[in-house]
């Protein structure tokens, strides 16, 4: 019987635990550069099996919210070269999730002002992030798109070839996770509610996963499929996403995702922080591993969404070989060791999410403190 707390592989590493640190956007890297107090952040954590960093912009044009990091410029990269130095300092492991967000964003936020690009021209009706000039946030609208080009889409998939590359050989993560999920460019593509192309890349299942499995083979071609996972959200509704039918499509992503080689594939189950069964859009996600599986793939398969203790065990009995915790670990930096335990998991400051400093970041205590 698989155990949460014992050693498992991924790919080339061996992971202490099968314990994921999910990707938590927090709004603290000013300019798109991480800082020495997200390295602090980051390492305290260290202890998990796996971290996988916040969602991190391949390209400006892929930013869409205020603060957010990016993987695009050389005080990015050495920014985050700080931070990977200083988990593998603690002895951890650290995948950097790489993230176009597509239509979900401002044009604030873009290069000189221009429109945020999509599959087709549908604004999305969610909200994203800004900062003014006194440092102060708050959440707007986003921007209504504009459809790209099919001739812009290689254009894309090397953006993502090259931040997996600098990801690597410059910053010093050990992988990466690429961001097909939560409605986001990757995502929008996959799913009929954003795509209404007429071209190779909209239209029938095979068309909309095109993207996604070009993305995929071209970074692992560049850093190894052993040093690449994808995170897909089938049923969410976050960010203004729906499909018509998630279960033909996302099985047919896993079956074509099965022969890369990649180290795992991270799956939100129901809704991006909240309920684990969406209402009205049912989804069987034991047939979604039953078809990765048959299809050979090798890789881990991570779960994710509200898991406890309980819940992680249960899954793994299920198949499951990863079980990825999103906001306990950001007010318990010592989770492992509180769900080896069975302790008591510290609340949460939800004033500081978004933005600020080590308030509700790295001031959380560990147990033995508390």
């Amino acid at each position: 019987m698989k155990s949460l707390f014992e050693p498992v592989p991924l790919g080339k590493l061996q992971l202490p635990n099968r314990i994921v640190m999910a990707p938590l956007t927090r709004n603290r890297a000013p300019e798109a550069i991480p800082t020495p107090l997200m390295a602090q952040y980051y390492a305290q954590r260290a202890a998990a099996g796996l971290l996988i960093s916040e969602a991190t912009a391949i390209t400006h044009q892929g930013q869409g919210y205020a603060d957010v990091p990016g993987l695009y410029g050389t005080e990015q990269l050495d920014g985050w070269r700080r931070v990977t130095d200083a988990v593998h300092g603690q002895g951890g492991r650290i995948f950097c999730q790489l993230w176009h967000v597509g239509r979900v964003s401002h044009v604030d936020l873009q290069p000189h002002g221009q429109k945020p690009v999509a599959p087709s021209a549908i604004t999305a009706k969610t909200k994203t992030w800004l900062t003014k000039a006194d440092g102060s946030g708050s959440f707007v609208a986003t921007s209504e798109p504009r459809a790209l080009d099919v001739g812009e889409l290689p254009g894309i998939v090397q953006d993502f070839r090259h931040a997996a590359r600098h990801a690597v050989t410059s910053a010093g993560f050990d992988g990466v996770e690429v961001h097909g999920a939560n409605g986001y460019l990757l995502d929008q593509f996959l799913k009929t509610g954003a795509n209404q192309r007429r071209d190779d890349y909209g239209g029938s299942i095979p068309n909309r996963a095109r993207l996604l499995l070009e993305v995929m083979r071209a970074v692992a071609e560049e850093v190894g499929a052993e040093r690449v996972g994808v995170r897909l959200s089938p049923v969410t509704p976050a960010n203004d996403i729906v499909d018509e039918n998630p279960q033909a499509l996302f099985d047919h992503v896993v079956r074509e995702l099965a022969g890369l080689g990649l180290a795992y594939v991270h799956v939100i189950e129901g809704a991006t922080g909240g309920p684990r069964e969406v209402e009205g859009r049912p989804f069987d996600y034991g047939a979604l591993r039953q078809a990765w599986r048959d299809a050979g793939a090798k890789g881990a398969w991570m779960v994710n969404n509200g898991y406890d203790r309980r819940l992680a065990e249960r899954a793994l009995e299920q198949g499951a070989d990863l079980v990825a915790f999103g906001r306990p670990f950001i007010s318990n930096p010592d989770l492992v060791e509180r769900l080896r335990a069975n302790a008591p998991l510290a609340a949460i400051d939800k004033a500081t999410l978004y933005g600020g400093g080590a308030k509700g970041y790295t001031d959380y205590p560990a147990l033995q403190q508390g």
